[in-house]
């Protein structure tokens, strides 16, 4: 077993075990125990519960990226970006509904992943064509991830085989940033260019 694969199975033991006994009982020993894997290896390469969230949000940002088509607008390329990101939560979706769960009981736990999140966002920017980075960058970023939390909560509900509730929410969500940045861009263009507005900070929704 490659690395790779190592990674991927002690993951997948991680949310199969944080769905069944709730992810305050998840740690790497516990999930390659769960998962019946090597504990020095997953020791070596797992030295916290974070690592393994951290590994799980990359290959959940990869993934995206990986797939996107690249086409449209800005705002249809972020749509594209984030609902594939979502496919790939749903894969393990009963872990990932028990950590949502734990987080408001766990605030380090919850500003970890905010983090990581903020981290990804700047990711999905980048590939949708808008700059990420200084100040204008960080504003962004945290206006995607009120866009990917927006879509998030109604993910946690949307028991639809083709999450069309996540997609309504993703949609209203980019809809609205797009017109926060329409009304905050300066100059003529901006309001007849939804390509303009859509590289100024979006709002948090």
């Amino acid at each position: 077993m490659t690395d790779q694969e190592f990674e991927a199975a002690l993951i997948d033991a991680a949310f199969a075990l944080g769905a069944e006994a709730g992810w305050l009982s998840v740690s790497p020993p516990a999930a390659a125990r769960h998962g019946g894997l090597d504990l020095a290896r997953a020791r070596f390469l797992f030295p916290c519960t974070g690592a393994i969230l951290k590994k799980f949000g990359r290959l959940a940002d990869a993934s995206a990226l990986a797939n996107a088509s690249g086409a449209g607008s800005v705002r249809d390329r972020l749509f594209d970006l984030i609902m594939l990101r979502f496919d790939y939560l749903q894969s393990r979706r009963p872990g990932v509904r028990a950590l949502l769960r734990v987080l408001p009981f766990c605030p380090p736990l919850a500003l970890a992943l905010t983090e990581m999140n903020l981290a990804s966002m700047g990711w999905l920017l980048e590939a949708a064509g808008v700059e990420a980075g200084g100040i204008k960058g960080a504003l962004r970023k945290r206006g995607l991830l009120a866009v990917w939390l927006y879509g998030l909560r109604a993910w946690d509900k949307d028991e639809s085989a083709d999450l069309s509730a996540t997609m309504a929410a993703v949609d209203k969500a980019l809809v609205r940033a797009e017109r926060f940045a329409l009304r905050f861009t300066p100059g003529p263009s901006a309001a007849t260019n939804p390509e303009v507005a859509m590289q100024e900070p979006p709002a948090v929704v």
